[in-house]
Formats: C-alpha cells, structure tokens, sequence
C-alpha cells in the first residue's frame, strides 16, 4: 500500500510544483503527463538495452558451454529475446495506472494494447519453443525421416486460435468460453475453410504411421511430375526435390489417395533390378547344323553345356532312331536356345550381377517387332549411375555377340535403308 502512495504521489509530483508555480491545472497535468511518459519510455529503452546487453549474451554465454544442442536453437529462434520483453510489460503494468490515473480513457486504451500484446508475446514464445524442437528432433537420427513439420504446424495453428479467441474476448469483452461456443456454432463453416489443413493432417499421420513416405526417400509421382527425393513433408505440401534439382510440391493427402511409386524398397534390398529386353528378328532363328556347332564350341562359356546337350540329344535321336537328315525330325538345337544360354551364362559369370537374387533370361510373346529376349537380373550397386553403366555394359555384350550365332536384331527401316533400296531396284532395273 504505501509502494503505491509512493508511485501515486511520484507521477504527480511534477503537476503539483507546475501548479504551485502559477500554471494553469489543466495545462501543468498534460505536461506532467507528457514528461511521465517520456521517463517510462526512457525506462523501457534501458530496460530493454540491459536484457539485450547482458542477459541474453549471458544465455548465450551458457549455451555455448553446455553439450545439448538444443538451448542453441533457442537462441536461433529467439526465445531469450522474446522472454526478456516480459520485464519491459511488468514495468508497464506496474506505472502506467498512475501515469493515467486522470484519464481514464487513455488508461483503457494502453491496457488494451498491452494486454493484446501479451498475448501475441506469449504466442510467439511459444512459436519460438516448437521451432527449437523441431529443429534440435532433425538432429536425432530417429526423427530424421518422420513428418515432424506436419505435427508442428498443427500444434502452432491451434496456439494461434486460441490467442485469436483471447483477443476476441478483450475485443468484445466477452468470456473465452463463450467465443468458443461460437465457434462450436460455426463448426461447419470452419471445417470447410481448414479442409485442405485437416485432410493433410490426417494423411500426414496415416503417411507417418504406416511408413508409406519418408524424408529421403526416392518416389515417382507421375501425376504430378515428381522424381526424386523427398525434402520436405509439413501439414500441406510434401517438397520433392527433383533429379535435375528442380522442386515439385504434392498435396499431402495425394500420399494416401493416389498411387505413387516410392523407391526405398530397392535402396534396402541387396541389389537393384535390371529387367530390358532384345528383339531378335524371326527370320534368323534356325537350328544349327554340324558346322555350327564346331564353331559354335569356341565359345568358352558355352562349350561345356553345348557338347553335354548334344550328347543327349544324340542319344535321344538314336534310341528313339530317327531320320536326322531332315534338323526339324527329332530333337536338335537352335541358334536362339544357344544364345539364350549363352546370355544366362555370361550373367552369372559377371561380377557386378547379384548372384543369390533373381536371374534369368526368357522368350516373351513374339511381336511385330520380333522375338523379346528378357533379361531378369539385379546389380549389386544399386546407385543410379553405377546401375546403368552396368546394365550398358550387359547389353553392350550381348548386342555385339549376337552375330555369332547366325542371329539378327530387329530395327525398324531408316531413311537411308530406304535411300539404299531405290538405288538397288534402281540398279536392277537399268
């Protein structure tokens, strides 16, 4: 009590001496007024210079000698410096009604504000906590590749309405609880304006409870035009940064009610899969005769499985005494079997080609285009360049031995095939 007589007869100290002095009352309160809030702002300045000066480079200070990370992002996101501004808003609410204590209006007014104020600091003290924990859990190992923006930006949005209800009830003076009635009125309305935020919500929760997506990984998006890795994955959006480091944005409930294709799977199986094909062109298939087969027999990593083949298919041919004059009576060898094996063979004799995974080379349906000859196997590197040098290589082979077996590839007639076939009739003709 006699604190406040003291602050009481402090502010109007100057007013008295004013109108002691001769001066007119009304003009001796407005200039004591004037001077009091001047002193209060002085204050508050030097109040505010101390707290930046020495006690956050004293928070500081300490944060660079403690092992946790986490008082660091404190720092970053300013957290010593919207706690010290609680200070500066005491000293507010300790002068200020003496200050005014004539004009009740302007009383009111900076109340107000303060009080808004306030609520808007403890706000953005609160912005300031979520954001250190965000950013100190995406240095645990753990929480690298869990959608902690998502869980974030909920909690912030639902802080931010509450602060808007408090300052609609100093507004309207009306009771929090009673605005919140209101809203529960008005549900429907707001469901409709937060659909997109609650169905990111949603599906954030089921992305990060289910495992469908991670940060880091590889997904294809073909709807929306992403190939890449996953940046980013907040309440709206999942950021997808790209191959050639442009960046796509997904919608994030797109995660559970589309189809996409997520790449993980392979980055943690022991190899990745190469599955291409080469068309052989009908026409060249044939069975081999003795002559090919002599030749055939150079090729060291067939020759064991040719001379064991044909020994069977002899037998069967003689037991069985059949008219081999004729290669389609009985039983005998192909071109393209031969090939076939070859590929297998030169496949798991390759030392980049996982040999515990699948592995296999196959006839497909013939087609216009010829006979599809697959190959089904995986690289025991499974980064992307790595991988298609890889599977270049294969193919390089294989392409180039299939002339060694009376074989040919199907292409499609060039403008200079065609060029070549007039100046043949051409040719003919004259």
């Amino acid at each position: 009590m006699a604190n406040n007589i003291n602050l009481k007869y402090i502010s109007c100290f100057l007013e008295e001496s004013f109108i002691n002095q001769g001066m007119h009352p009304v003009v001796a309160s407005y200039l004591n007024l004037a001077i009091n809030l001047v002193a209060l702002v002085l204050l508050l300045i030097l109040v505010n210079y101390i707290i930046r000066r020495f006690v956050i480079e004293s928070f500081r200070t300490f944060t660079n000698k403690t092992k946790t990370t986490f008082d660091d992002f404190l720092i970053k996101s300013n957290f010593p410096k919207y706690v010290g501004q609680i200070i500066p808003i005491f000293i507010i609410y300790a002068t200020i009604p003496y200050i005014l204590v004539d004009h009740v209006f302007t009383l009111k007014g900076v109340l107000f504000f303060t009080n808004v104020y306030v609520i808007i600091l403890i706000v953005w003290i609160c912005r300031s906590v979520l954001r250190t924990t965000k950013n100190y859990l995406r240095t645990q190992e753990s929480f690298k590749d869990k959608p902690i923006d998502s869980y974030i930006q909920v909690l912030m949005i639902f802080i931010w309405v509450v602060g808007f209800m408090f300052i609609f009830s100093e507004v309207t003076g009306e009771s929090v609880i009673s605005f919140a009635i209101s809203l529960g009125a008005a549900s429907a309305i707001l469901l409709l304006i937060f659909k997109d935020t609650i169905l990111g919500f949603v599906a954030s929760i089921q992305v990060s409870v289910n495992d469908i997506v991670r940060i880091g990984d590889w997904i294809t998006f073909s709807k929306y035009g992403a190939d890449g890795t996953v940046t980013e994955i907040n309440l709206a959006t999942v950021r997808v940064q790209n191959f050639d480091n442009t960046f796509t944005t997904i919608p994030t409930y797109s995660m559970i009610s589309d189809s996409f294709q997520n790449w993980r799977g392979m980055q943690e199986s022991p190899g990745r899969r190469i599955k291409r094909s080469i068309f052989i062109k009908q026409n060249s298939v044939k069975f081999i005769t003795p002559e090919d087969y002599e030749k055939l027999k150079k090729i060291s990593l067939i020759a064991p499985y040719l001379e064991h083949r044909q020994k069977e298919i002899d037998k069967y041919n003689r037991t069985n005494k059949i008219d081999t004059t004729l290669p389609i009576n009985g039983r005998n060898q192909t071109n393209l079997g031969i090939f076939r094996k070859y590929a297998d063979a030169y496949l798991h004799d390759h030392s980049a080609v996982h040999k515990e995974l699948y592995l296999m080379v196959r006839h497909l349906a013939p087609t216009p285009q010829g006979i599809p000859l697959e190959v089904l196997c995986f690289s025991r590197d499974k980064r992307w360049e790595n991988f298609e040098y890889i599977a270049a290589d294969i193919f390089d082979h294989l392409i180039a031995a299939v002339p060694y077996f009376d074989l040919k590839l199907f292409e499609a007639p060039s403008g200079d095939d065609i060029q070549d076939l007039g100046k043949f009739i051409s040719n003919l003709n004259n």
